[in-house]
């Protein structure tokens, strides 16, 4: 793939605690439609919800109570914590939570509507997206932006792992917990300028 051309982009850098209000509570809080997260670790970070402080998996479930469809694509097995709060939601644990695992995920990112976009370093952890003290935290940034090209190509990468596309050539296929594609190559099914209108393939625990 040819490398893309340097243009400037509008985005919003944010440090620290920001990332939490900004990301979790002012985006993925109030999405209307969807919500991707792309994360190399998953942990039962808490999230402030009615004035008290509650795992994000409760966030999740009263998203799916209004209808937003929300995907999860990480590179490791969730915590422990995180299961136990996963199992206590039905919906969730019956699939309105789509998850996928590819131990080759390493990129973070949130898409939110398929409008807005986070790229940085934090992790859906309690010290990198959670609402742990300025002292407690890891030391993160992140970009926050509207930017279509930038939103267009997250999203085409989001896809490809998402759909196993990237599954079948892939050489850690071996040793992958469990394989989201078939054994042979395929083409990729999303391409950087054309990953806005794709169709929502159903979603596998």
């Amino acid at each position: 793939m040819a490398p893309t051309p340097m243009r400037p982009i509008a985005a919003e850098l944010l440090a620290g605690s920001e990332l939490y209000r900004r990301v979790v509570q002012e985006r993925m809080a109030q999405a209307r439609e969807s919500v991707w997260i792309a994360t190399a670790n998953v942990k039962a970070m808490l999230v402030e919800q009615r004035g008290r402080f509650r795992p994000v998996v409760d966030l999740f479930a009263a998203l799916v109570a209004r209808g937003v469809a929300l995907r999860l694509l990480h590179a490791e097995l969730p915590s422990r914590p995180f299961r136990a709060a996963f199992d206590r939601h039905r919906r969730l644990a019956a699939g309105a939570l789509g998850l996928k695992i590819c131990p080759r995920v390493h990129f973070k990112a949130v898409i939110v509507d398929g409008a807005w976009l986070y790229l940085g370093s934090a992790n859906l952890t309690g010290a990198g997206l959670g609402a742990k003290g300025d002292d407690r935290r890891n030391f993160e940034l992140g970009l926050c932006t509207e930017d279509f090209e930038a939103i267009d190509r997250t999203s085409a990468l989001f896809e490809a792992v998402w759909s196993g596309a990237e599954c079948g050539p892939c050489k850690l296929r071996a040793t992958c917990p469990d394989p989201i594609g078939p054994p042979t190559p395929a083409p990729s099914l999303v391409r950087p300028g054309r990953a806005r209108r794709i169709a929502r393939s159903p979603s596998r625990g």
